[in-house]
């Protein structure tokens, strides 16, 4: 039998990307590729994902037909000293390179210093990745219809280290109070080591991430996805 040779996904020419897994599937799939994606949970929770495995013929079959529409959603351009790296989805996080050692950060909004904290990272979540790791460290759910940014620092040394919400037209800058190796992650795939002197914006990006959809409202994917089952 005589295999198929693949392609890169970067080089695909298509209308819409089917992309089976997890979350960390759909996320690698839309930072290499601008065409839509149709996610097919094949994982355990799979917030991003539109069907499960046994409504993969009746989802292809609405795709087919036209029966979907695009869900838009924001996402995050970040530069480290004005170089552009992947954009990101759900968020870009920044922590320290070194287990068990904090860092010293400061984060301005339009160039107004707003957080100034020790922890062990600064996590920026577009309201996709507000369900996501942002989540996971005391941030709140945005409604994806929000145009905002979340700054959620990691295990802050001090409890007045809060996650805000800002909005999404801000330009948010991070910079670290003494130097110290740092690691920038994009959607948790893309990593960039830092040496902390740089200066790393975020800004909402010009590229849109876009989602085949069935209709399923943002609520109702949380309710299922995230407080179903819990007592």
């Amino acid at each position: 039998m005589l295999g198929h040779k693949g392609h890169d996904i970067e080089d695909m020419d298509v209308d819409i990307m089917i992309a089976v897994g997890g979350d960390g599937t759909i996320l690698r799939a839309l930072q290499k590729n601008r065409a839509p994606v149709l996610g097919i949970n094949a994982g355990d929770l799979g917030f991003l994902t539109e069907i499960s495995s046994d409504g993969v013929k009746q989802g292809i079959e609405r795709v087919l037909r036209g029966d979907y529409i695009l869900d838009e959603r924001a996402k995050l351009k970040t530069t480290i000293n004005g170089r552009r790296v992947q954009d990101a989805t759900n968020e870009a996080v920044v922590h320290t390179a070194h287990i068990a050692k904090i860092r010293h950060f400061k984060v301005f909004v339009d160039d107004e210093l707003a957080i100034e904290v020790k922890a062990d990272g600064i996590i920026i979540a577009t309201p996709t990745g507000s369900t996501c790791y942002a989540m996971s460290v005391g941030a709140p759910m945005l409604d994806p219809r929000i145009e905002g940014l979340i700054i959620a620092p990691m295990a802050p040394f001090k409890f007045a280290g809060r996650p805000t919400v800002v909005p999404a037209k801000s330009n948010i800058r991070l910079e670290l109070v003494h130097p110290k190796p740092c690691v920038l992650v994009g959607d948790g795939q893309e990593e960039n080591q830092l040496d902390g002197s740089e200066k790393v914006n975020f800004t909402v990006s010009d590229e849109k991430a876009r989602f085949v959809s069935f209709g399923r409202s943002f609520y109702t994917r949380a309710r299922m996805k995230l407080m179903d089952g819990i007592c």
